[in-house]
């Protein structure tokens, strides 16, 4: 869970992130706390964006820091422990990204890899055929026992001034200190192989509940991977690092079958949600495959929900939805998952078989601070009920929220509210319990 400025705090207009001021208070307050906690920091700049606004105009480039924003978002909820970070917009090309998580500087040098790669991804522009590219570079630093907020921020912005100047090189700690991989992504693509075969790839489970009365619906399966010299590594990771070695189909298909398996034990009435990847749906045999696993696994097709996200349906939509129309004439269940946080194509929610929009955790993280953002979230249920589709709302973390949510009609959420991801066996006790 991000921390977040207090609601009367400066906020970035365009991102809605924490701004540079109120993140250099909270930061402060940190070093105050006593005992003070370890504080690690990572400034990421990215090069190319005036390039960007001059070629295609302002709006795709404020789009790119938009997605940005979110990428670093998605990386925070995965990779770090709940309630241990912060995130700013520190200038109009960089952002920080502060934690107090205690880790290794290996395991934070791998995690500002992983966000380099992420950022380096193509960014579509929606008004456009074209895909936007930026180059980024990102400095670290470990917070000495004399350093103070300014401080911390100062050498953060000298050093990464000095690696613009070191072509080629994405990543410096500000301390001069040699960046050391943890792991190559060769190691990493064989790591992952070898933990497919020895079946050490986890399942976890984020619980689902309706708005109307708490009541458990089902829950999401999420991919976990505990590497023995990196610790976990979300499903966000994993997937990147098994697009690399071009395993993602057999990825995705053990997190299916571990998933499924599971939700054979749960009490009857709850859903089983499962993400579907641009990969999965890549043969035109998905559907038919999908399908054969649900008969094996003697699942009904009514208790299962398939997440499809933007990022599935830019190469070929028509395809896709034609793919994914059988299955719900079967009885599937579909979702666009994550809806929010990218473009937010409204001709996909035209175009394809949906039951359910699953707003991203942007969507609310401001909603009861700025009237705004309240405004774009009750315009976005409105449209929803106009087209009969139900509504999900992902990273409930206050009552106040719920609240809300209760106030404004939608159906179900998910959160670290009411419960974060756990294990098969914790979440079967859980149904056990509620059913």
């Amino acid at each position: 869970m991000p921390i977040r400025a207090p609601a009367d705090a400066p906020r970035d207009a365009l991102t809605g992130l924490m701004s540079l001021t109120a993140a250099r208070k909270r930061l402060g307050d940190w070093l105050e706390t006593r005992p003070r906690p370890p504080v690690l920091a990572m400034l990421l700049s990215v090069g190319r964006i005036d390039r960007v606004n001059v070629a295609y105009g302002e709006n795709t480039g404020d789009g790119a820091l938009i997605e940005i924003a979110q990428r670093i978002r998605h990386l925070e909820t995965e990779e770090l422990p709940a309630n241990t970070t912060m995130m700013a917009r520190s200038s109009g090309n960089s952002f920080l990204l502060l934690t107090r998580a205690d880790m290794p500087e290996e395991r934070f040098t791998w995690l500002a890899e992983q966000l380099a790669d992420r950022v380096a991804a193509p960014i579509a522009d929606p008004a456009s055929e074209y895909f936007v590219r930026l180059f980024p570079r990102i400095t670290l630093l470990r917070a000495g026992p004399e350093d103070t907020a300014d401080s911390i921020l100062d050498i953060l912005a000298e050093a990464a001034v000095r690696l613009e100047d070191r072509a080629g090189q994405r990543i410096g700690w500000a301390s001069g200190d040699p960046v050391t991989e943890g792991r190559s992504h060769h190691q990493l693509e064989h790591d992952l192989l070898g933990a497919l075969d020895r079946d050490e790839i986890e399942v976890f489970f984020q619980p689902q509940y309706r708005v109307a009365d708490d009541a458990l619906i089902g829950a999401e399966a999420l991919a976990r991977w505990y590497h023995p010299v990196l610790g976990r590594i979300g499903a966000g990771t994993l997937f990147a690092i098994a697009e690399r070695a071009e395993h993602i189909a057999p990825l995705s298909r053990h997190i299916a079958r571990k998933a499924l398996l599971a939700a054979r034990e749960w009490p009857a009435g709850l859903k089983l949600s499962i993400n579907v990847t641009p990969a999965d749906l890549a043969p035109g045999s998905f559907a038919a495959d999908f399908a054969a696993l649900m008969d094996e696994m003697a699942m009904a097709p009514e208790d299962l929900t398939l997440e499809i996200t933007e990022q599935v349906l830019l190469a070929d939509l028509d395809r896709v939805s034609e793919m994914l129309e059988g299955l719900r004439e079967r009885g599937v269940s579909l979702s666009l998952d994550d809806f929010g946080a990218g473009y937010c194509n409204f001709r996909y929610l035209k175009m394809l078989p949906i039951d359910t929009i699953k707003l991203d955790k942007a969507m609310i993280v401001d909603v009861l601070e700025d009237p705004r953002d309240l405004a774009v979230f009750r315009a976005i249920v409105a449209m929803a009920r106009a087209l009969d589709l139900q509504v999900l709302v992902e990273g409930i973390e206050q009552e106040e929220q719920r609240r809300l949510l209760t106030r404004e009609g939608c159906d179900f959420y998910q959160g670290f509210l009411k419960a974060e991801p756990m294990p098969g066996s914790a979440f079967l006790k859980l149904a056990l319990d509620q059913a």
